[in-house]
Parts: C-alpha cells; structure tokens; sequence
C-alpha cells in the first residue's frame, strides 16, 4: 500500500523538475500551461519509476494531472504495485 505522504513527496518532486520550479500542490499546471500533455507523459512515466508502480492509462482523465493535489489523489486511487 502506498503512503500518501510519499506520493505526495513524489509529485512534488517530479512536477518541480519537469516545469523547473516548484509549486503550491494546489497550483493549477495544465490549464496554466505549465506542463502540457508530452510532460504528463513524463510525469506518470517518473512517478512509476520512483513508486515502483504501474499506472493504468485506461482509468485516467486529463483533469487527473491538473495539480499535485489531485496527481496525488490520483495515483494513490489507480496505481497498481509492479
């Protein structure tokens, strides 16, 4: 089982060196235009690496990367263990 506060830790970490600044969990980032759909690619791909999970592209929304809150809520609702 995941612990929430190292998710959280996670997409902290991988937004910040995607965007190369860090934000409020609560910053909106696709909608603001700070990460488009190339860097969620590279999110979801460095959050599998650093969790040690899979996560299903079939059980997510574009809304599901809009900010560290909800990649957080997110990935602690759909991430498998590998």
């Amino acid at each position: 089982m995941l612990n929430p506060n190292q998710v959280r830790k996670a997409a902290q970490e991988v937004v910040a060196e995607i965007i190369s600044k860090k934000v409020r969990d609560a910053d909106y980032l696709i909608s603001s235009g700070l990460i488009d759909s190339l860097s969620v690619l590279k999110l979801i791909g460095n959050l599998e690496n650093r969790l040690s999970v899979t996560i299903p592209a079939g059980e997510l929304q574009p809304d599901d990367f809009e900010s560290v809150d909800l990649i957080t809520a997110t990935v602690l609702r759909v991430a498998r263990p590998r």
